[in-house]
């Protein structure tokens, strides 16, 4: 995968002595963009070389210390630099792609990075400078296409912006909300020779603020009105992952007895075990989280989008708050749905931690019997049918075999919410998936990046069967290599999700839903090189699983489960959070 060759030397002075000594290198632009990857800690890049980038790939080779992994498609190369990133808090994902089709495969998954605040750098080749805006071979205006799905973009035209435009990119990425950025890279200046000067020192951008520090008087403010609050609920979202704050979202819950639920994508942020813990919110939330929700008289929601997929109608979110605050670390989202009546704009973590002081100890007991009530009432739960395996007996056996230790990485569609429902980990940011674009075919090439990134661990891909083949091209790079994941495919013969909705909500007419030619999945694993089993029996899914397990490599598993299993509770659309339907 890495070609063999000396590392070149990464300072800043060449070999000698005297003023020679102290003369920068002169190398290629190709090779300046490699030497500041490594400068910024970049350690794994996934990509696919074509014409606009042969430069760049005709030097990777010296840098055995940057790991290529050669996807099959580019959009796998953006899932899997956003698998990596967001398995690895803190780092940065980083993808390659050449010019025209090459860059412009990257959008989706840079769309994918953008809703859920996932920090990648996608560096795209180009036509040479003076041929952009020409319509030449394979051109395309890469940063016009993901304007709308990037934090930033740069196109380069001086070779001595490489440098300078690498760090300041990652800066963008990392800091702040995170988010993925684009460097479009012409060919010809990938060619060029040039001093090289890695820039020391912060990066200041004027246009760029630094993250605000939170607003002492609106902490106390928030004290006093939890100290107030008869019915206090908090809502998590992906924010508190992101911002590591888990901790202190679970000693302000335990301090002030607030009971605590979730986002789809702050999934993890608090323990399902812990007696405050409610479950995820709104459209396929909880019965007892939208309950506690409505009946709230204040609500903390804290590093969260207030998306309808949260609120339902909006009209029915909260109607009885009395106090709705918001924490958040982008301005932008502060009152953009709903607008509160105590807004800090700053880091979940830094926030928590300047409030934790500021609040007293309390219990509300009857508003904690209260929701002990609603969790009997509306548990959730599932019907088992003889003979039929139900999707939830599959991930009850998987969740028993993950300890609190496996990452989880869940697809898009009715796999994903059986997925986060049934999760059960007392540990924190170990269960991903695409909760903001939703995007089918995610799963699968971004946990090549999660297992690549946290090699130690075991990693867990679910997915349904139509989102596995948007993207199962590679399961060639996850053999080649050898990356040891374990794929749970549960396979309902159908894009499961659209044929509920149709069921449901639009007359029962069930239209372009059946996939009734997808391969055998044992047969198109083995082709590939991979260990492959399927099952639809209750009574294998254990010992198919112990099996993956036991095997070193990755592992196909087809669970053929029941095609009408559906997920519950869900709010019919249009409606309200209190119109929630149960399983019958």
């Amino acid at each position: 995968m890495i070609g063999a060759g000396p590392r070149p030397a990464t300072s800043a002075t060449a070999p000698g002595d005297g003023a020679a000594a102290a003369a920068p290198r002169r190398i290629t632009g190709a090779q300046i963009l490699l030497e500041s990857l490594i400068r910024e800690g970049v350690d794994t890049i996934f990509g696919y070389p074509g014409g606009a980038n042969l430069y760049v790939y005709r030097h990777l080779p010296s840098y055995p210390q940057l790991r290529h992994v050669l996807v099959r498609h580019e959009q796998g190369a953006a899932h899997a630099a956003d698998g990596y990133a967001r398995s690895r808090r803190g780092s940065v994902g980083v993808c390659f792609a050449t010019s025209g089709p090459g860059a412009l495969n990257l959008v989706t998954g840079l769309g994918t990075a953008f809703m859920d605040s996932v920090p990648v750098v996608a560096i795209t080749g180009q036509v040479p400078v003076g041929a952009i805006g020409t319509d030449s071979f394979q051109e395309s205006d890469v940063i016009g296409s993901t304007m709308s799905v990037v934090k930033h973009s740069y196109l380069l035209t001086r070779v001595e912006d490489i440098a300078p435009t690498v760090k300041e990119a990652f800066h963008v990425a990392r800091s702040g909300r995170p988010g993925p950025v684009v460097i479009d890279f012409p060919k010809d200046l990938q060619a060029e020779v040039s001093e090289f000067n890695y820039p020391e020192g912060p990066v200041r951008l004027r246009s760029f603020p630094p993250t605000p520090e939170p607003d002492p008087a609106k902490l106390r403010r928030i004290a006093e009105l939890i100290a107030q609050a008869k019915r206090p609920v908090i809502l998590a979202g992906r924010g508190i992952l992101i911002a590591q704050a888990e901790a202190e979202l679970l000693e302000l819950a335990h301090r002030a007895h607030i009971p605590v639920g979730w986002t789809l994508l702050g999934t993890g942020a608090f323990p399902l075990q812990d007696p405050l813990a409610l479950q995820m919110v709104g459209f396929m939330g909880a019965g007892y989280t939208n309950k506690a929700v409505c009946d709230a008289d204040v609500l903390m929601m804290i590093g969260m989008r207030c998306d309808d997929r949260v609120t339902t109608r909006l009209d029915s979110f909260a109607p009885r708050v009395e106090h709705l605050i918001h924490i958040d670390i982008d301005p932008a989202e502060i009152g953009k749905n709903v607008v509160p009546h105590v807004s800090v704009v700053a880091d979940a973590r830094a926030a928590l931690r300047r409030l934790l002081p500021m609040v007293e100890p309390k219990r509300e007991h009857e508003w904690l019997t209260q929701i002990d009530q609603w969790k009997e009432e509306h548990p959730v739960r599932y019907v088992k049918k003889p003979g039929v395996l139900q999707p939830q007996e599959v991930l009850e056996e998987m969740y028993a075999r993950c300890r609190d230790e496996a990452i989880v990485v869940a697809d898009v569609g009715l796999n994903q919410i059986w997925s986060a429902l049934w999760f059960n980990y007392s540990k924190p940011g170990l269960f991903l998936n695409s909760g903001g674009l939703g995007t089918m075919g995610f799963a699968f090439p971004a946990s090549m990046g999660v297992k690549l990134a946290n090699p130690e661990r075991t990693v867990f891909c679910v997915t349904g069967e139509g989102g596995f083949v948007m993207n199962m091209q590679e399961m060639a790079t996850m053999v080649e290599n050898r990356v040891d994941v374990k794929v749970i495919i549960l396979n309902n013969a159908s894009l499961g999700m659209v044929r509920q909705f149709q069921d449901d909500f639009y007359d029962g007419v069930r239209s372009q839903v059946d996939l009734t030619c997808t391969p055998d999945f044992v047969k198109l694993g083995e082709a590939f090189g991979m260990k492959a089993l399927s099952t639809g029996r209750s009574e294998d899914v254990g010992p198919m699983l112990d099996e993956a397990l036991a095997h070193r490599g990755p592992v196909l598993l087809n669970f053929d489960i029941d095609p009408d299993a559906n997920v519950y509770p869900i709010v019919p659309l249009g409606k309200g959070m209190l119109d929630f339907v149960e399983v019958s």
